[in-house]
């Protein structure tokens, strides 16, 4: 017993010294957030753990090793939904963004020893399963699915001066002219917030409004656009792509259930319809995202391998004349997981597939037809079966490399290329 005593004393000791040296860490390294960084305020890391062998620690990986991890409790949150990331362009810190069914964390992720959960901005309304966060201006706009919530606007510039952390926040700015909304979209040169999944019985049947966001603080409302129904998701980019009819036009692409819906938005008090197109074995279109040219778009259904017993299928369709939509080509991955949203940074697209966590495609050689899965990172250790659990978003746009996943079940993850 006397032994036992003893070692129990020694390793307490251990990790008392262990806790201060990181706090040093902390404190000695270039971030300039050294007095917020109190080891007893962090939030809990797992600490970097390599993949090695086809697992970084409990969870199946190849290629990406994780730095760290934050669990739901720590957020004291039941379940998570979306991510989003912010680069602080003066301190070059940077910061995930993530979803809760009851708010929106604020993790500072910047020093790989210890992450810092410095706060949360509470829903507008209640709590609910989907909530979705974008960046414009050094300001989060967030949309939720509770009732009347409406769009939160957060000055993110007040995380640079955290003292006590976790603080509850308050808003910046609340934009009521909608309800409840599935997500929203952001193009970061034109200015305007695009809030989809909103009521089907709103001015725009649950299609997109048009939101401005020259005053970041005071959102106003600029029309909007319904003809082709409920938009699910969507992007909205200002076209440079082959097809030179739309050179420099504001170009919204939405996934529409049971359809893909492509506008010309350029005027926002007149909105053109540029085509619409579905695809076989449609069961429920969930979201697009072009790649670096322009030229595709890489488009999940989110019900197909439920429905169709597919394994994870993304379909790539050639838009190089936006007004005749083809199908290029059909990926099948790696399991019969669902995919979710996905993104693409330079020759890779980073899909979140829920229970088979992030997988990363090489699409480098895509204009022949040729995709690949590369890596993959799983959260979800517990099988790739089609159900709805698991990654469901990430966020791969750090110039660090870092890579933020949100898991529904477990929570914060970040995790970076293996060197």
């Amino acid at each position: 017993m006397e032994k036992n005593k003893f070692n129990a004393m020694m390793k307490y000791q251990f990790y008392l010294l262990f806790v201060f040296a990181l706090f040093l860490s902390g404190c000695s390294s270039d971030d300039g957030n050294a007095e917020n960084e109190d080891p007893l305020d962090a939030a809990p890391v797992t600490g970097f753990t390599p993949c090695e062998n086809g697992m970084a620690g409990d969870y199946p990986c190849n290629g990406y090793d994780l730095l760290g991890t934050i669990p739901l409790t720590q957020f004291n949150a039941s379940s998570g939904n979306d991510v989003w990331g912010w680069t602080d362009p003066t301190t070059n810190k940077e910061y995930a963004l993530m979803g809760l069914d009851n708010g929106t964390a604020f993790v500072d992720i910047t020093n790989t020893e210890i992450f810092i959960y410095l706060g949360i901005l509470p829903s507008a309304t209640s709590s609910s399963s989907w909530r979705d966060i974008k960046v414009y201006q050094n300001h989060a706009y967030i949309v939720s699915e509770a009732d009347d919530h409406g769009m939160q606007v957060f000055d993110l510039t007040r995380l640079r001066n955290v003292g006590n952390a976790p603080e509850v926040f308050n808003d910046d700015g609340l934009y009521t002219g909608i309800g409840n909304a599935h997500n929203v979209v952001i193009n970061e040169e034109t200015g305007f917030a695009y809030p989809v999944g909103t009521a089907r019985d709103d001015a725009f049947n649950g299609g997109v409004h048009f939101v401005d966001l020259q005053n970041p603080k005071n959102p106003e409302a600029a029309g909007g656009y319904g003809a082709n129904g409920y938009s699910h998701d969507a992007q909205v980019i200002t076209y440079t792509g082959p097809d030179t009819d739309y050179t420099g036009a504001e170009i919204f692409i939405g996934a529409n259930e049971n359809q893909v819906a492509i506008v010309n938005i350029s005027d926002k008090d007149n909105p053109v319809a540029i085509a619409s197109f579905g695809y076989s074995n449609l069961a429920y279109t969930h979201q697009g995202w072009f790649t670096e040219d322009q030229r595709y778009l890489i488009l999940g259904d989110e019900l197909d391998e439920v429905n169709f017993g597919f394994d994870s299928r993304t379909l790539v369709f050639d838009l190089t004349d936006l007004d005749n939509p083809i199908l290029h080509t059909t990926y099948s991955g790696e399991t019969t997981a669902i995919d979710h949203n996905g993104y693409v940074k330079g020759d890779q697209y980073f899909l979140a597939n829920y229970s088979a966590g992030v997988r990363v495609l090489d699409i480098s050689d895509i204009a022949n037809k040729n995709i690949s899965e590369e890596g993959f990172f799983d959260t979800f250790p517990s099988g790739n079966r089609a159900g709805f659990e698991g990654v469901w978003s990430v966020y791969p746009y750090f110039a660090s490399g870092k890579i933020i996943v949100s898991d529904m079940n477990s929570g914060l993850f970040v995790i970076k290329k293996s060197e």
